[in-house]
Parts: structure tokens; sequence; C-alpha cells
């Protein structure tokens, strides 16, 4: 008995690559068990001292350190180093009289975050762009790793070099209390960001926990585990990652299929991982930013933006869209770098159609600010809406597909920028056009997106004549439209996830070919000939994953109201009826857990 308490001891204390320490485990719920525990010996007491407060912050920087050891072993000497730099360059800032040595702490601060950020996660991604651009052969010596939760980390350490630099904060002083912002545990390897503004004036509140507020927390970390185990790992491992593992061997429904229920798992997987951290911080009696609203109800991209990882759109927002210009101007670090980007893929791709495009759009838009001087302010709006997304594609991965899925977001924007100035009549002409030119340039090249394409335009060609036909001023052409644009905003958005699913998983050097293999293969499934007569059986054969599909996206599309009432019915339960519902609630996930626990979409991130 002891030895085998010993031996699990040991098992808990060591780093072990194969078995990270995950929320969906049950030794995270020991470790936490154990943490808070002692952490509620510092919150006894309704006055926050000084040396209780450091001793509090302290202790819990402690155990994120052991948290991060314990998911990314060696690599938590990185996370020191980096809340190190934060720290010191911090002091360094408020502590300076000059505005340009102000200015020059802040550069470097944001400069050596990157390039530790670069190094990590884009070696190999620039090593083969330089060796495409020369002609050499250049390889990295060693084999570079990628940390666990690197960009989260790192864009934490930026917003608060950032925020200082700019004053809507002080530095923090003690470098226990900064090293717990910068390593809080709960959402240190996966979200949600961590704003500077918004936390750090946390760090120095009391211990505050109401018993609605404890019902809540809790509620939020069952519905997490039950949106990862039972939605995303079931969908995962009995139907999409079997079709992404080879597209070819499957019809055009399952490869389509296989793009939609890809949605619902990711969001599952992601937005699981926040609500458990979020009831885990709130326990504490810490409180992290909402990060997801819902974001399948969004009924157009620019919507979805703003529902979807609302940490990141937001720092990405008054990081880079904002410096760049955002809606105000555009200078030559706009221009360049969106002409840099698309420069490179054209010439890394080395595909013909791809590099017309790209030639045409810098031909286009060198010929608006050139001759419509009254143009460039919406164009410079454009191109810094662009460059965000394509940047954004790019934080997610180091691969081209993952730059793909950036553009086609940031495409999907704009798009639907224009398309909400624009007429019925204009938007019945351009539907016409583009519907016509993709049916002919399918005849032509027998190409699969095309013939795609052809179908998606005309589906939408008729959905809009017929929704514009009816008479506008009734509630349900109202509700026709909501579901019309909601419908397809889904569909658009699971498309372009197509190239961020096919670049996941996969080891940087390699990714770059495989996701385009993988994406070009799916495509051409799905844009081949389309036999009707197997879709019962295929239904018949995945019933259970389809049947999740459509009781995950009920769920999802429930009114929000509703939801926020039976999360504080479940608040407000006697505690005996919460302990039993959670003790059901376990027992039930363990039905779903998989023989491999999958690990969160977003660790590699």
């Amino acid at each position: 008995m002891i030895d085998d308490l010993l031996t699990y001891l040991r098992q808990l204390l060591q780093f072990d690559s194969t078995h990270p320490l995950l929320f969906t485990q049950i030794h995270f719920w020991v470790f936490f068990l154990l943490v808070y525990t002692v952490y509620c010996l510092f919150c006894t007491g309704r006055r926050l001292t000084k040396h209780r407060r450091v001793a509090r912050n302290g202790y819990l920087f402690i155990v994120s350190l052991f948290f991060y050891y314990k998911t990314s072993g060696l690599f938590v000497l990185l996370l020191v180093f980096s809340t190190l730099v934060g720290w010191l360059l911090g002091i360094g800032m408020d502590r300076s009289l000059s505005a340009s040595r102000r200015k020059a702490y802040a550069t470097l601060g944001v400069t050596l975050n990157l390039l530790v950020l670069c190094f990590f996660k884009y070696a190999y991604f620039f090593t083969d762009i330089f060796n495409a651009t020369f002609g050499t052969e250049y390889s990295i010596a060693i084999k570079i790793i990628l940390p666990v939760g690197i960009s989260f980390f790192t864009f934490q350490n930026i917003s608060y070099i950032v925020d200082v630099y700019r004053r809507k904060i002080a530095h923090v002083g003690n470098p226990l209390d900064f090293g717990f912002y910068t390593a809080f545990f709960p959402q240190l390897v996966a979200g949600p960001i961590l704003r500077a503004d918004q936390f750090v004036p946390q760090l120095y509140k009391p211990f505050f926990l109401t018993r609605r507020q404890f019902g809540i927390a809790v509620f939020w970390i069952l519905n997490g585990l039950v949106k990862k185990i039972v939605l995303s790992d079931y969908l995962a491992v009995n139907f999409v990652d079997r079709i992404f593992e080879n597209p070819a061997l499957y019809t055009p429904f399952e490869n389509f299929s296989a793009l939609m229920l890809y949605s619902l798992q990711v969001y599952a997987d992601f937005s699981g991982y926040t609500d458990i951290a979020i009831g885990v911080a709130m326990l504490m009696g810490f409180y992290l930013p909402q990060n997801f609203n819902s974001p399948y109800k969004a009924q157009n991209p620019t919507d979805f933006w703003r529902r979807w990882h609302m940490s990141l759109s937001r720092w990405l927002r008054d990081y880079l869209y904002i410096p760049l210009g955002g809606n105000r101007t555009s200078g030559f670090l706009s221009y360049f770098l969106l002409f840099a980007i698309l420069a490179i893929a054209a010439f890394r791709l080395h595909n013909t159609a791809f590099t017309i495009a790209v030639v045409t759009i810098c031909l286009v838009i060198a010929a608006l600010l050139a001759f419509r001087p009254s143009h460039r302010r919406e164009l410079g709006t454009n191109v810094n809406n662009m460059d965000t997304m394509l940047l954004g594609g790019l934080w997610h991965g180091a691969s081209f597909n993952f730059i793909t899925w950036g553009g086609l977001n940031g495409l999907g924007i704009l798009v639907h920028k224009w398309w909400r100035r624009q007429s019925w009549t204009t938007h019945i002409a351009t539907l016409v056009i583009v519907t016509i030119g993709l049916r002919i340039g399918t005849e032509v090249a027998d190409s699969p997106l095309l013939s795609m394409l052809h179908f998606i335009s005309l589906v939408c060609l008729i959905g809009y004549t017929v929704l514009h036909l009816l008479p506008q001023q009734t509630r349900g052409t109202r509700g026709a439209w909501v579901v019309w644009s909601t419908l397809l905003t889904f569909v658009f958005i699971s498309f372009t996830r197509l190239f961020f699913r096919s670049g996941s998983n996969l080891d940087p050097a390699e990714a770059n070919e495989i996701a385009w293999q993988t994406a070009s293969l799916m495509v051409g499934q799905i844009g081949s000939h389309w036999d009707l007569a197997v879709i019962p059986d295929v239904l018949s054969h995945y019933w259970r994953p389809f049947l999740l599909f459509a009781l995950g996206m009920a769920v999802h599309w429930l009114p929000e109201r509703f939801k926020r009432r039976y999360r504080l019915w479940f608040a407000m339960m006697p505690l005996w009826l919460m302990t039993l519902a959670t003790v059901l609630t376990a027992v039930a996930l363990y039905q779903f857990v998989t023989a491999d626990l999958q690990p969160f979409i977003y660790f590699q991130f």
C-alpha cells in the first residue's frame, strides 16, 4: 500500500512527456485539490496584508511553475526567463525619466519576446523560405521542440510591456506578483490571453467567493469537461480524424461532413479548456475574460471574430491593428507586410494561378493609391484588416496553410464589409456574374475547386433571390434571413478550417507539404461527383457522431438568456444536490473517455 502510494507520488512529481498534466486527467484534479487546500490557508480572514498577498501570489507562482514543468519539462526555464525579462523591463520603464529610454525598454522587451517566439515556432518556416528563395539547402542542426503555450505567455508579456509603456498600468514591483500574472496555471497553456490592465489589479485584491460564484465555477468546470470529452474527443476519434487521415478513401459527403463536424470539435475542445480555466480560476477568486460568445450564432465573418477566441481578437486589435493605423490610416509598414506575405507565398507555392492573383492584387492596390486618393483611407483600413488576419493565421502555426486560413477569413471580412454597402441589384448581379464565371471555369479547367465554388455560388444566388422576393417586414422573413446568414457563415468558417486542421499536430519541418496535400485531396473529393445514394448508408454507419453533432449544435444555438438561466439554476442548487450532479456527470464522462486521452488542440499554439 505504502509502496503504491510512493510510486504514485513519484509519478505525480516527475515530468513525463507522454502524459502531460491535462484537465481531463485525474492527476490534475488531485494536483488542484492539494493546491487549493493549501491556498485556502492564505484566504482566511478578510484583511489582505502585503506579506500575506506576496505569500499567496508567490505560492501560486511556484505551483504554476510546477504545473508548467509537468506539461513541458525543462521549458519551465524559458517561462522563468520570459518572466524576469518582463519584470525588469517594466521597472526600467517606470523609473526612466527619459521618453526615449522608456521607448527603448519597450522596444527591447517586445523584440526579445518575439525573437524567442520566432526561434521556437518559426525557425523551420523561415529556413524553408530562405532555401526556396536563394536555392540553398541549409538545415537546422538541432531538433526544435515547440514549448506548450509559448504563444500565450509571450503575448501576455508583450501586453504587460506595452501597457506599462503606455502608462495604462504601473509596473509590478514584486517579482512573485509578476510571476503569478505570467504563469497563472489555469490559463497558462491555452488561454484565454490575459491583458495586463485587466488582470494585474486582481493581484492586489483579497479572496472573495460567494455561494453563487462557487456554483457558477463548478458549472463552468463540468461544462468544459463535457465539451471536451463528450463532444470534441468523441467526434475526433470516431469520425473526423479518420477522414482527415486519408480523404481519398471517403466519399464527398463524408469529406464535407468531416469539415462541419470538425468545426464543432475544435470549438468544443478550445472553449471547453477555457470554461475549465475560468471555473478553476473563479474558485480561487480570480476572474478570466470571456473567450467565446456562441460563435456559430454569427451571421457574418466579422461577427464571428467578435465571438471566437475573443481574447486573441482583442489583443490583435489593440496591439497590431490599431498600431498599424486601424480604420484611420495606413503607412508603409501596412502595405509592406501585405506585399511581403503575398510575394513569399507566391514564390514558395509555385502556383501560376495564385501568382497571377497576387500580381493583380498588388497592381490594383498601386493603381488605387495613385489614381483614387479619396479611397486611400478605406483601402488602408482593408489592408490593415488583411494584415491582422494573415498575421493572426501565422500566430496559429508556422506554415502556409495557416496563412491561407487567416487570409480566407480576412477576405471573408472584406467581402462582408463591401457587401453590406451595396444595393440588392448589385448583390444579384454580382452573384450572377460569379456563378456564370465559375461555371465557364469549371468546364474549361475541369477543376474540383471551381466545381465546388460554382455549386456554392449557385446556392447563394437561389437562396438570396428567394429571400428577397418574400415580404421583408414580416417576422418570419427576418427569422429566415437570420437562419440563412448563420448557416452560410458556419459553412464558410468550416471550409476555411480545412487549411487549419490539415496543418494541426504536424512537425513544423514537414507541415507545409503534408498540409497542402491533405487540403488538396479533400477539396478534390468534395468538388467531385456526389453520389447521393450513399448518404443514408453513411448516416446509418456513423449515426452516433452525427447525432452528437446535431445535439451539440442545438445546445449551441439555444438563446443566451436560457443558458444564463440554467447556469444560475445549477449554481443555486443545494450543495448535496450539486455534489450528486457532479458525481453523476463524472460517471457519465468516464463512459466517453477514450483509451488515449486527446490533448487540447490549442496546446500546440
